[in-house]
């Protein structure tokens, strides 16, 4: 009976002595867990603090806060295994929210070019109306300087043929008083021959 009893205290003995390395041992693991656990979250609140990825990745989110709850609340045997899960949730949930973040820009970048190319093309639209605009307005002045001139050239051409005309009208005039006053002496020089005769004849009678 003694020695069952000195049997039972080694046992116990031992027994808290194990229990004694091993409960430190398990509070670590906790605190240490604990203490993952935390980063993880901290690096889930950096996703929800950032205006650009606040409102992506919801779900993934979502998933890695729930892996992170199993881990804080797991026990020693699958502690490890549910923290590479949070830590993997957390990961897919950043790497799914820098997806959408960039996705959205490279739509806002699709956008914005598309909207630039819309005003390169009405900008370009409106040069070509005004510069069609400016040529009709040239040919227009070119047509109607062309026209005026045509008018001057016309006007001129009838200035000059009326000039011809009446130069024409003052020549056959003159020329008309010319043999008029040539027929008149010619008149004159044979009345005054006539009359020299005459006097001749009347000279001789006498």
């Amino acid at each position: 009976m003694i020695m069952m009893t000195a049997g039972i205290r080694r046992y116990l003995l031992i027994a808290g002595m194990a229990c004694a390395v091993v409960l430190p041992l398990g509070v670590q693991a906790q605190q240490r867990g604990g203490a993952d656990a935390e980063m993880l979250s901290q690096r889930l609140r950096a996703l929800e603090a950032d205006p650009a990825t606040a409102s992506v990745a919801m779900l993934e989110r979502l998933q890695a806060r729930q892996a992170i709850d199993a881990y804080l609340a797991a026990g020693s045997r699958q502690r490890d295994v549910l923290g590479q899960v949070a830590g993997w949730r957390v990961e897919t949930a950043e790497i799914a929210a820098r997806t959408e973040t960039v996705r959205r820009e490279v739509d806002r970048l699709d956008r914005t070019r598309a909207d630039l190319l819309v005003e390169a093309s009405r900008q370009e639209a409106a040069r070509a109306r005004a510069e069609a605009e400016r040529l009709r307005i040239e040919a227009q002045i070119q047509a109607e300087e062309t026209a005026r001139l045509r008018a001057a050239a016309d006007y001129e051409l009838t200035a000059r043929q009326q000039a011809e005309t009446a130069l024409e009208g003052v020549a056959s005039g003159e020329a008309a008083r010319l043999r008029a006053a040539r027929a008149r002496e010619a008149e004159l020089a044979r009345r005054e021959a006539e009359l020299m005769r005459e006097l001749e004849v009347d000279l001789g009678d006498d």
